[in-house]
């Protein structure tokens, strides 16, 4: 039975046919649900068409345009800024996975106890002579990649996540060339996430 995908996920394979009780659950591409004590699998196959970025008039965010079913979806990324040095985080969801962000010159990625990703770590770089020239807070980094703009030149990251602290040396970065530093603790202490109700 072929039904129609929400949106943002293309088609929807069902692989049972579930009763009107189903109780769905968002994981990943997966849909889950539980009629009686029998769960239910569904699988979902993105939509392929490319999510474009682009900086907002602005310049205080990044909007990400969303191919979808119903048509294009927008969502906004905040972009902060320390002094002059532009930030902004992002890879939380397929769409800010598969967008082609602007090459900012230094990506970092956040992993911890076997996770492939965490959230909510603070963020120190230092230049070659020690001084401080970004301060990000944890509250900033809402998800598992930073983006951060940096001139060109080798720095140093100090990264903290549950008072924790991991730090990387001498990456050297140049402007419109993104380079990707992975940052990774032993164990999970990541902030507990914060769920709103709407």
């Amino acid at each position: 039975m072929l039904q129609r995908g929400l949106a943002g996920w293309g088609n929807t394979r069902w692989l049972r046919n579930p009763p009107a009780d189903l109780f769905r659950v968002l994981f990943g591409g997966m849909l889950m649900g539980i009629v009686g004590a029998s769960p239910v699998l569904v699988w979902t196959e993105p939509i392929s068409a490319e999510v474009l970025t682009r900086m907002t008039p602005g310049g205080d965010a990044i909007e990400l345009v969303i191919p979808t079913e119903i048509g294009p979806q927008k969502d906004i990324i905040p972009l902060y800024r320390g002094g002059n040095i532009p930030y902004f985080s992002a890879g939380i969801g397929q769409a800010e996975r598969e967008a082609v962000y602007p090459a900012f010159s230094l990506k970092l990625v956040f992993t911890a106890g076997g996770k492939p990703f965490v959230v909510g770590a603070g963020v120190v770089i230092r230049n070659s002579d020690g001084a401080t020239v970004l301060t990000v807070p944890q509250e900033q980094v809402i998800g598992p990649w930073l983006f951060i703009d940096l001139p060109d030149g080798t720095y140093d990251v100090e990264a903290t996540l549950g008072g924790h602290i991991q730090q990387v040396r001498g990456i050297k970065v140049r402007r419109g060339q993104v380079t990707t530093q992975h940052v990774r603790w032993a164990e999970d202490r990541s902030p507990a996430l914060s769920v709103q109700a709407e």
